[in-house]
């Protein structure tokens, strides 16, 4: 993920993530406001996707599915 300078706190609803940003939490420590509910860890490798409880940010996995065997 990658912090834009024009953006304004928490303006995103929707991310994509890679293996570097596991485990994934929300909020993200890219995002302005990281402070901005409790954070929460998001199970993105098993669904390809995952919904924040709180904020209703929409994360998007990119990278190889862990799936279980």
């Amino acid at each position: 993920m990658s912090r834009h300078a024009n953006a304004t706190p928490n303006e995103k609803n929707e991310y994509q993530v890679t293996e570097k940003d596991l485990p994934l939490h929300c909020p993200t420590p890219e995002m302005s406001l990281w402070n901005s509910h409790p954070r929460v860890f998001l199970p993105v490798t098993e669904t390809g996707s995952a919904k924040c409880p709180y904020c209703g940010a929409v994360f998007n996995y990119v990278g190889e599915k862990h799936g279980h065997h």
